[in-house]
């Protein structure tokens, strides 16, 4: 079976040419894309000719991704979508509701290469990286689903969070946050996209000039190279010293503070030195210290703290100077953390 192409991964221009090349008047651009950025199949776009959706439908599809399960958590408003691509691969999203609007947690792989000892998503490694289509996919999809119950409602913070390395899959990331940007389309402002990265030092000092203003989450997890290089195989050949300079140089660049996320982990790097040692290292960068509650990996032999330890250790880097808050737990009850959904659905399938 030939693979489909995914018309919500053209830009704006490439659609015109696409359109063009099959003989169609450029303005069914226009049209195409207004539809694709409503969620939209190719067979609902009322105002383009039956035959023109029936020759599309035939060579290509409006979003390759689609939802194949919703779970809710009972804690909070958060929900959880396994989205299922057209390779028949499996990924994950999270919506967070705030009081400032909707917060997407979109996936920019199938799996993940990067070995962190935390984390669900790299335990089968990568599997391959996502197309801008299939990540501008999650984000349509999510707006459709919300929008069922409440059509004010739609996603209006990404997070590149989910499960994948963002600077891993450098140039299709680059083309989603300029699909997700279009004004003629989502028209997401950058500055409500979040960018996380384990330190991928060149893609960092890359990203630093593209002029795109998302604002850099580094996943540090450690004070020091020893305790970070067992935590995260990257540290290897990405030192700190290194990595807060290319932090430093994101700064400079962009003009937006770099957020460090800290996942605390008993008896690796909770104790009071630890945050000392942190606070010395971020002093006088324009930055804060994002600390998250461990969500516990059966697979991992790692351990979280507790609310009131974790309490301890902010209050100790805000002494210190170090601006820091602990994040918000959210969708606990749903396997919130990414990968782990996915993975328990995998095993599932396998075992019968």
């Amino acid at each position: 079976m030939t693979e489909k192409i995914a018309l919500n991964g053209f830009t704006y221009e490439e659609l015109e040419q696409y359109v063009l090349e099959m003989g169609e008047s450029k303005f069914r651009a226009k049209q195409i894309f207004q539809w694709i950025a409503k969620g939209a199949s190719i067979g609902e776009m009322t105002n383009l000719s039956a035959a023109l959706r029936a020759r599309l439908e035939a060579v290509s599809t409006a979003n390759p991704v689609a939802i194949q399960g919703v779970y809710s958590s009972q804690i909070d408003d958060t929900e959880k979508f396994l989205y299922a691509l057209e390779d028949d691969n499996l990924i994950e999203g999270v919506v967070m509701r705030y009081h400032h609007g909707d917060t997407l947690c979109v996936s920019t792989q199938v799996g993940c290469r990067m070995g962190c000892s935390f984390c669900a998503s790299t335990l089968e490694g990568r599997v391959r990286n996502l197309t801008p289509g299939e990540m501008l996919g999650q984000v349509l999809c999510a707006n459709r689903h919300i929008q069922q119950s409440d059509k004010e409602r739609r996603i209006h913070n990404i997070v590149l969070m989910g499960s994948g390395e963002p600077l891993d899959n450098y140039e299709n990331v680059m083309k989603f946050l300029r699909l997700v940007n279009d004004e003629r389309g989502l028209n997401i402002s950058l500055r409500n996209v979040s960018l996380s990265t384990c330190g991928l030092i060149p893609q960092m000092y890359a990203l630093a000039d593209e002029g795109v203003p998302v604002t850099l989450s580094v996943s540090l997890h450690a004070s020091n190279d020893r305790i970070r290089r067992e935590l995260m195989p990257v540290a290897n050949a990405n030192p700190m010293e290194k990595l807060l300079a290319a932090c430093r140089n994101y700064l400079e660049k962009t003009g937006r503070r770099v957020i460090f996320e800290y996942a605390l982990i008993r008896g690796v790097n909770d104790s009071f030195a630890c945050a000392d040692e942190l606070a010395k290292k971020l002093r006088g960068m324009q930055c804060h210290v994002n600390l998250i509650p461990l969500n516990e990996v059966k697979e991992r032999n790692l351990a979280g703290v507790s609310r009131k330890e974790a309490e301890a250790f902010m209050t100790r880097l805000i002494q210190r100077g170090t601006s820091a808050t602990i994040r918000r737990e959210m969708g606990a009850d749903i396997d919130g953390a990414c990968g782990q959904l996915r993975r328990h659905v995998i095993q599932g399938k396998n075992s019968r």
